[in-house]
């Protein structure tokens, strides 16, 4: 009796949350990061489309940047814990600009699913404008989450033709997906995974659009011990993305921790390099795969 009171509570609560906000685990304060003295930030404000003013960070490199990157964070925290793990890319030259969506640091609103889209549009489209950024040499890095909505963003944008590269790191292939994934791990949700899944919107899932994200050449990397996201949804992604897309694996470096590989780093520099250099043009460079 108890359980199925607790079952049927869990799916009223999931119905009146509308799902999607159980995705975003967002904080509101920065904390200190001792890092951020060695690399200062550059605050900049804007605005999404439907008006929601959004803060982000944006990271120049000691001398002429190598390209730009739009970083997309997952889903929790914001911006002042994610940027560790993107820092790396600043010391090799490129100009790094992070945001956070609605809801989470210094951004306003709530955060939601239609509205995480729209913010990063517009982060896309202020990167494209802040002085001292070559628009030709810009590329969009997604983590987690922030992958998902990444490859739907460079497969949908009007800025589509500015974009040099997109790179996925830990990203998942639906959302249904994961929660069906994640609900079938709970032994009181596990019969229930498959119904309560449906509850979930799906209409941004990125399994959807990867496709659409060609010719932009698509890096996925994923992880063959990612407790988080399992890896299977890197290869889900990397089949239905086509010839311009590559997966990436690494082994033991858990989810979103494949950038603590050096030869990952080096393999992704030369990558970001070569396509903003026009090098291959849209296709990406040879290397198959990365494992550890």
């Amino acid at each position: 009796m108890r359980i199925t009171f607790f079952v049927a509570l869990l799916t009223l609560f999931l119905l009146c949350a509308g799902c999607s906000s159980l995705l975003f685990y967002p904080q509101r304060e920065l904390v200190d990061n001792p890092l951020l003295r060695r690399f200062p930030a550059e605050d900049v404000s804007f605005r999404a489309a439907d008006g929601i003013r959004l803060h982000g960070w944006l990271f120049r490199p000691a001398g002429p940047p190598r390209g730009s990157i739009l970083v997309l964070h997952g889903n929790a925290e914001n911006i002042s814990t994610h940027v560790n793990s993107v820092l790396w890319l600043v010391q090799e030259g490129f100009a790094v600009f992070i945001v956070d969506y609605r809801g989470y640091g210094l951004s306003g609103g709530e955060p939601d699913i239609d509205g995480i889209h729209r913010d990063a549009e517009a982060a896309l489209g202020t990167l494209l404008t802040l002085p001292g950024v070559d628009p030709a040499r810009v590329a969009v890095l997604g983590q987690s989450l922030g992958g998902a909505i990444a490859i739907h963003l460079v497969a949908t944008t009007p800025h589509k033709g500015a974009v040099r590269a997109l790179v996925a790191d830990s990203p998942f292939a639906g959302y249904r997906l994961i929660a069906r994934e994640k609900l079938g791990g709970f032994f009181l949700t596990w019969p229930l995974q498959y119904p309560l899944s449906l509850l979930f919107n799906d209409d941004y899932s990125p399994l959807r659009f990867v496709g659409e994200v060609a010719p932009v050449p698509l890096i996925i990397i994923s992880d063959e011990q990612d407790p988080i996201v399992p890896a299977r949804h890197g290869r889900l992604l990397n089949e239905a993305a086509g010839p311009s897309a590559q997966l990436w694996t690494t082994s033991g470096r858990g989810h979103v921790g494949s950038f603590a590989d050096p030869e990952l780093r080096r393999s992704l520099v030369d990558f970001l390099d070569r396509v903003f250099s026009g090098g291959f043009g849209s296709n990406p460079p040879d290397a198959n795969a990365i494992r550890r």
